[in-house]
């Protein structure tokens, strides 16, 4: 009976494992309409794009953005809902709604055949990747569907470090920061983010902690949050931010979080830097995802604002 109960424990431990590392490699992704290129296919670029959906939604590598969410993006950026937009204002749709990857493309029949020309983009690299699939006009549109489904899935397994930057070691980041920073002198600041997830009780401050760490790395005197240190920092560094739970597939939460910063000169109250970053992590657990979303904004507003610190 102990063996039983060490066997079920152990494999246990690897579904979580293995669990851990399907999250590492789920990749938030958003589906836009298709252009529809002559009178012919009128109407088809939502069904594609709906058709999609529901052919990619059991890829285990993509997470797909909510409709309802994508289409609130898009109302936000005041962009077109035909799927005809330019490559700028597609990345920006990505980074409105987490994804890290964003397909569209266009239809169009020539004669007696229908093309399905299938755009797949990285949002984080910019790189654009292709896909297509052709068949009679008369066939049924889920079957040359199906196809692109196909297709795309097989692309982005194969070149999906193409498509999403590669994560960066946290001591990598440091080395860069410090030469980046180089002998300038450092002063000391005072840090204090407040953070909150929507729904939940707080339980520790990610965001504070993070760029208390890449301050703490990178030389600079960082103070206790108390009252008395208040006077005696040279940069009084203050926040707000919050995560909230974004979409559930499977054992998979993901989350989005933004971050706002600002750096302010004790002595004189001149705002020497203000940032803010907005990000989205998959992971087992809302709370876990909503941490780690907050740590990754603080790490990219630390990398952009501390050498503005020492000027």
């Amino acid at each position: 009976m102990k063996n039983v109960f060490v066997r079920t424990l152990v494999v246990g431990m690897l579904g979580l494992f293995s669990l851990a590392v399907v999250a590492e490699d789920v990749y938030p992704t958003a589906i836009l309409a298709f252009a529809e290129r002559g009178k012919d296919v009128k109407g088809m670029g939502a069904q594609v794009r709906d058709l999609l959906f529901v052919g990619l939604v059991e890829n285990p590598q993509l997470m797909l953005v909510d409709r309802e969410d994508l289409q609130k993006s898009m109302e936000e950026a005041e962009l077109s809902l035909s799927g005809a937009v330019k490559a700028d204002e597609v990345i920006q749709i990505g980074h409105l709604t987490g994804a890290k990857i964003i397909i569209t493309g266009s239809v169009m029949q020539v004669g007696k055949k229908l093309y399905l020309v299938g755009k797949i983009i990285g949002t984080e690299t910019s790189r654009v990747l292709g896909a297509s699939a052709k068949g009679d006009a008369a066939e049924d549109l889920d079957v040359l569907v199906e196809q692109l489904v196909e297709k795309l899935g097989a692309k982005i397994a194969a070149d999906a470090g193409k498509l999403v930057a590669k994560p960066v070691k946290h001591e990598d980041l440091i080395a860069t920061l410090n030469k980046k920073l180089g002998k300038a002198k450092r002063p000391s600041v005072r840090i204090t983010v407040v953070e909150r997830h929507v729904g939940q009780v707080t339980i520790d401050p990610a965001a504070e902690t993070e760029l208390t760490l890449f301050c703490t790395e990178t030389g600079f005197q960082v103070l206790n949050a108390d009252a008395s240190s208040r006077e005696k920092a040279d940069i009084v560094m203050t926040g707000e931010g919050f995560s909230e739970f974004a979409m559930r597939r499977g054992n998979l939460v993901s989350v989005k979080a933004r971050l706002e910063v600002k750096a302010v000169d004790r002595k004189t109250g001149r705002i020497i830097a203000v940032d803010r970053q907005t990000s989205v992590v998959v992971d087992l657990t809302e709370q876990i995802a909503g941490k780690k979303a907050l740590q990754a904004a603080a790490e990219r507003i630390a990398l952009r604002m501390l050498p503005k610190l020492v000027r």
